[in-house]
């Protein structure tokens, strides 16, 4: 029998109005909002539902916003699907998403994640507040050929590979200076495309290092649990094998790329007939199956809706 996947969005998947369906239609899933305003002291029903987007786009909302979402489409599907619920084999989540994963798999409790991304979004928007960086996302290169292309446009600041995401689609993360010169050289070494993110800062490099130093500090606070099946931590693309690997792959995390395509190919690797299904905002990670592996169907729950379908 297929193994089944849940699967995890990260930053970038909001949207203003997502969750405001599931408020409407379960009362798990309001539950879970009302926890997460609780635990964290944020008007996370204000941020999802009526933004502004500005506001919901800043790093420090965006994460607590997104785990809470994906949080409450768990909480609805087990409500509306109660002994028919999915029981995976596989969780794993890009990015924030891995924090997702890692509740779900029971590593930790909702009040402790959603507080864990709330302080990870802070110290990520102060990393990039006090040292100006940015993100390119460059289009039809592999990874060889992306290192030559950070190592021309280097010229000795920051510029590294951050976001392995799907085959042809790296993002590499750095200075602001070093970020426009691989936009404008990505053409000469063979990419289609180079678009310069919206984002606060260089995710996912060194420029991170301050808020990982920090967050290390309040990853020690935390009782983590052994996950009960497989996650995959995005620093390596291998499942975690002991809990104390659970801070050390988070903390690594911020400043080391998110291999999220290896990680996708991995998941096949175990089950060439994986059935995954995306748990969140948007639908970003059905694409990027799709671009790993066409015959793999990612099932997307990202509403009230979708979840009821499920239930039929």
């Amino acid at each position: 029998m297929a193994q089944t996947a849940f699967l995890f969005p990260g930053q970038g998947a909001q949207c203003v109005t997502m969750g405001k369906d599931l408020c409407d239609a379960s009362a798990a899933a309001r539950a879970i909002f009302d926890r997460a305003e609780a635990a964290t002291g944020l008007a996370i029903r204000q941020l999802c539902f009526d933004g502004p987007e500005d506001a919901l786009n800043r790093t420090d909302n965006a994460q607590p916003c997104i785990f809470t979402v994906s949080a409450a489409l768990l909480a609805m599907m087990e409500e509306t699907l109660g002994d028919a619920m999915p029981t995976p084999e596989i969780y794993a989540g890009l990015s924030l998403g891995e924090y997702s994963a890692l509740y779900a798999a029971g590593a930790m409790d909702f009040e402790t994640g959603v507080k864990l991304v709330a302080k990870r979004g802070e110290l990520m928007q102060q990393a990039a507040t006090d040292r100006p960086s940015g993100m390119v996302a460059v289009i039809g290169l592999d990874e060889e050929k992306v290192n030559a292309l950070c190592d021309e446009a280097r010229q000795g600041q920051i510029l590294t590979p951050a976001n392995f995401n799907c085959p042809g689609q790296i993002v590499v993360s750095g200075e602001n200076e070093a970020c426009q010169r691989a936009a404008d050289l990505a053409e000469k070494h063979g990419a289609m495309n180079a678009v310069i993110l919206k984002v606060a800062g260089a995710f996912h490099s060194e420029i991170m290092a301050p808020a990982a130093d920090a967050f290390a500090d309040v990853l020690a606070g935390v009782d983590f649990q052994m996950p009960r099946a497989t996650v995959f931590a995005n620093i390596d693309a291998k499942p975690y094998a002991a809990v104390e690997e659970i801070p050390t792959k988070l903390i690594a995390q911020l400043t080391g790329a998110v291999r999220w395509q290896q990680t996708c190919e991995a998941m096949l690797e175990l089950d060439a007939e994986l059935k995954p299904l995306e748990i969140g905002p948007g639908k970003t990670l059905m694409g990027m199956m799709r671009r790993v592996n066409r015959k793999c169907r990612v099932t997307v729950l990202n509403s009230a809706d979708a979840v009821t379908k499920l239930s039929n």
